[in-house]
This record gives C-alpha cells, structure tokens and sequence, in this order.
C-alpha cells in the first residue's frame, strides 16, 4: 500500500507540471489529449470504485465478484425454483433427504418410496409452512411423536396414500389444511386436529375410522373448521362435538344408521351434508335431526333404507337427492316451506303411482329437475297432468311453472297412459326423458319448450309426419334400442325442427339413415341395428 501511494503522489506531481504545461503554450491539442488520459489513469490507480461512472459502468461488478449469484444448496436431483422451495416429486426416493436449506418454507416429497420421517431433519427446517408427503410408504412406526414439534409455522399437511394406521399425537398449532385420507387410520388424538383456531379443512376419507377412534373432543379449540371428509370409513353413526363452524361435511360410504340427537344442532353453518351409501332407516332419523341446519342447501341421502321423505327438512334446500332408498309415499307436509327447491331426485324407489298423492308437490314453485324414474309407474299420476302441471293458475303444483327438466325413465308408460294435455302447461320444459317404457309411438302435443328429448328403450316402431310439431326447438332426440326399420321414419318428421343437431337411431332392427332439415348442420346421422 505504501508503494502504491508513493507511486499516485508522484504521479499527481507528473499530472500537475502536465497541466501547467499546457496552459502556457494553449495551443497544442495533443498535449490536453495527453493530460486526459493521464488523469483517467491515475483515478483507476485511486483504491476502491472511480467516483464519478456512469450509469452503464454502475452495473459491473467489483473486482473479485461474480457477475452471477452463488448457487443455492439443493439436493441432488431435486428441483429448486426459489430460495424457500424444494420439489423432489416422483424421484423414487427411498430415504429422506439430508441437505434441504433451512431457509425452505415448501417442501415436496409426493410420489416416492419413503418408509419414514427423521425427525433430526425435519426438526432443523422449522420455517416450512407446506409440507408434501403424498403417496409414499410411510407407516406410524415410521412418523415419531414428536416429528412435527419444531415446525410451527406449518399451514398445509399432506400425508394422503400412505401407510400410517393411526393419526400423528401432534400437529402443529397454526396448521390451515390437514390431508390424511387413503391411509389405514383407526385412531385420532386431542391434538391431532384440536387446538388448532386456523384449521380450515381436514380430510380423512378412504380410512379405517370407527366412533371409538374419534374422540369427543377431537376438534376441541378448532372453531374455524369449514370442510370436514369422513366419507368412505367404518363410522355406525353421526359423532357428536364436530366443529360448529362446518359448511361441508361429507359422511357418504359408512356404516351410519343412526343421527344421534343433537348431532347436528350446533351446525348452525353448515350448506353442504353428504349422507349417501349409509344405512339409514326411518328410525335412525327425527323430526329435530335437520331442523337447526339453517343454512343448508344440499342434501344427500340416497342409496339408503328410508321408506319416507324425512321430517323436518330445512326450506333453505335447493338439491334434495332421495334416490335408490324404499320410499312409497311422499308426504306434501313433509316439502312444505320449500320453495327454493330447485332438484327433487326421487328416482329407483317404490313410489308406484299411488305414491305421489294430490297436493305432494305443491310447495315446490321453483322446481328445476324432477327425476321419477325407476319407480314402477304404469301411467302418469293423475295430479301430474294437467291439473298438477299447470304453470300460471293457482292449482295444486302451480308453481312448477320453471321445471326445466323431467324424468319418468325407467317406468312402465304406455302412450295410453299419458292422458291428453298432459305436457301443455309446462311452459319452460327443456328436458324430457321418457327412455325404457313401453311407448309405442312418439307421444303427442309435447312441450313446445323442449330441446332434448330421450324415447330410447322403447317400442317404437313408427315415427309419422306430426310427430314434432309441437317441439319447434328440438335439438337432440334419442331413438336407439327401439323398434324401427328402414322405411319407420316419415320424410317429413323432421322438417319444422331448424334446430335439430342430432338424431340417435343406432341399435334398431334395421339401418335408419336419417334426413336433417335443410337449416340444420349437414351430418349424416345415422343408426344401424
């Protein structure tokens, strides 16, 4: 340093004798030239950064730094687009990695081959906030008590398609989202989910939970749960204490026979409820068991042992699904109030056509979907024709005057059966499935609304001129699986349709080549036995 500064003050001096040499003659061009230079070189020779760059040579590096940024630790095979996340994703990995940067805060180990977790390398990454184990091998043995301890400040869990056979004791106080479902679970603890005020969502379907491995205070301290998944486990009834905050709770593929008194009177929120594939019957229900959700809008109780529409409905229901149950009659008390009901599914029961008294549909003036098939029907009930069906008087079931679509499949209707006017007051009808009957011909004076139009299954055997000239819109009409031949179809049954896209004529008897009017798209369709 001190040569370097006795080589810069003597070098000044040289500058400064320069100058005055040049301000005495003020006429030679090369000596200023000289002197720039000069000066230019003694600032490189200046310790540290010249003092006046421009904005160009801000930009370079200082001497002895690289121009790019050291490299992050990551380990080996493994990606790492930031500096907080590690995706090691499908990388067959058979041991847990031993070198991620404590500055992770999403980890990524789904589709590989871990057995289990160490927990001297989870214990050093406690800033990760998701952690992704899905689909690996990972047993109880393998996932210590105290894995997850130091990560607190974990959000998101998920431990699905694993091995474990009992929930971890412990996880993280500021968990959001848990996801323990497609394992072999048999047992939850206290604090496995409770404590946890910002818990959301937990998924635990696709176990092996029974009542005795969920504990009545499983959700204790965890008031802000909205999703809750115990579908597809070994549950005998509804359990008690869930969390009052729930909006969607899925109990569907149990072994629920019973809803306990007041299992369900805290849910004050709750919009969703699946109790489909349960073992449900008249008993395991009561008038109180739906009567303080207030909020609910979908229900689902199909494929289950009830004999009758249950009491107490909330009116808040737009989708009831009742079907696949033993159901014979459907009670107009029981639907009172409800008119936001907008999907009534009541098809494969034991209706017959005693099971729809007059009035039993009344309440519902909102109705957008009606499904009866299925239910041995052997003709239209009489309180669904014309005097049911009528959109704009006050009649019973006028108020169905938005019923968009309608299905009687799967009956035993005859063309006779279905009384004149039948479809005349169903204004807004865009959907019609009279499939697997016994029609013999395409019934007359359908909806004038109607686009779709489903006569498969059946016996028909002749279609004739005025067979749609009612149903101007059509635009998809289904006659496969009927009795038609070559010559069944009039030329002329399909002029006044401009709309129609598709005629479905495969497996009949014989080959039905089909002629689309003039306006609608040039498509050969066609159907053939």
């Amino acid at each position: 340093m001190e040569k370097l500064r006795f080589g810069q003050e003597n070098f000044l001096s040289e500058v400064t004798a320069l100058g005055a040499l040049v301000s005495s003659s003020g006429k030679t061009a090369e000596l200023r030239l000289a002197m720039r230079l000069s000066i230019l070189l003694l600032l490189l020779l200046l310790p540290g950064p010249p003092p006046a760059l421009g904005m160009e040579d801000a930009s370079f590096p200082h001497l002895g730094e690289s121009s790019q940024p050291p490299p992050r630790a990551c380990p080996p095979r493994c990606s790492c687009p930031r500096a907080d996340t590690v995706d090691c994703d499908g990388l067959d990995l058979r041991v847990f990695p031993d070198n991620i940067t404590r500055a992770a805060q999403h980890l990524s180990l789904q589709n590989n081959q871990l057995q289990e977790l160490p927990y001297n390398e989870l214990s050093r990454l406690s800033g990760l906030r998701t952690l992704n184990l899905h689909n690996n091998l990972i047993s109880s043995e393998g996932l210590p008590d105290e894995a997850f301890e130091s990560l607190t400040q974990l959000q998101h869990i998920y431990v699905a398609h694993n091995k474990l056979s009992v929930a971890p004791q412990f996880l993280p106080r500021s968990l959001r989202v848990a996801d323990l479902a497609a394992n072999e679970v048999t047992e939850i603890f206290p604090l496995t989910f409770g404590e946890k005020p910002a818990l959301r969502s937990v998924y635990l379907h696709n176990n092996q939970l029974s009542n005795a491995g969920l504990p009545p205070d499983a959700f204790r301290g965890s008031e802000a749960v909205t999703t809750l998944s115990l579908s597809s486990n070994r549950l005998s009834y509804v359990p008690p204490s869930l969390p009052p905050s729930l909006e969607r709770l899925h109990l569907q593929d149990n072994l629920i026979s019973k809803v306990p008194r007041g299992a369900l009177s805290r849910q004050t929120h709750l919009r969703e409820l699946y109790l489909q594939h349960n073992r449900l019957a008249d008993s395991g229900l009561d008038a109180t068991t739906f009567s303080k959700l207030h909020c609910l809008e979908y229900l689902d109780l199909s494929h289950n042992q009830l004999a009758a529409v249950p009491a107490g409905l909330p009116r808040t229901l737009a989708v009831l699904h009742l079907g696949r149950n033993r159901i014979r009659w459907v009670e107009a008390a029981r639907l009172h109030g409800m008119r936001g009901l907008r999907y009534l599914l009541l098809q494969h029961n034991q209706l017959g056509t005693a099971g729809l008294p007059a009035g039993a549909l009344r309440p519902l003036r909102g109705l957008h979907t009606l499904h009866l098939y299925g239910n041995g029907l052997d003709h239209v009930p009489q309180r669904l024709q014309r005097k049911q069906l009528r959109a704009l008087e006050p009649e019973p079931l006028a108020g169905l005057d938005q019923l968009q679509e309608l299905s009687l499949a799967h009956n035993r209707l005859r063309v006779g059966d279905i009384g004149p006017g039948t479809w005349h007051e169903l204004q807004a009808l865009q959907v019609l499935d009279l499939s697997h009957n016994e029609l013999s011909f395409v019934p007359p004076d359908l909806p004038e609304a109607l686009e779709e139009l489903h006569l498969q299954g059946n016996r028909i055997s002749h279609v004739g001129p005025e067979a749609f000239l009612s149903t101007p819109r059509l635009r998809a009409l289904f006659l496969r699986a009927n009795r038609l031949h070559m010559t069944s179809i009039a030329p002329e049954a399909f002029l006044g349709l401009p709309h129609l896209r598709m005629v479905d004529t495969t497996g009949n008897p014989e080959h039905v080549l089909v002629r689309l009017p003039p306006t609608a798209p040039r498509r050969p369709w066609a159907g053939g036995p």
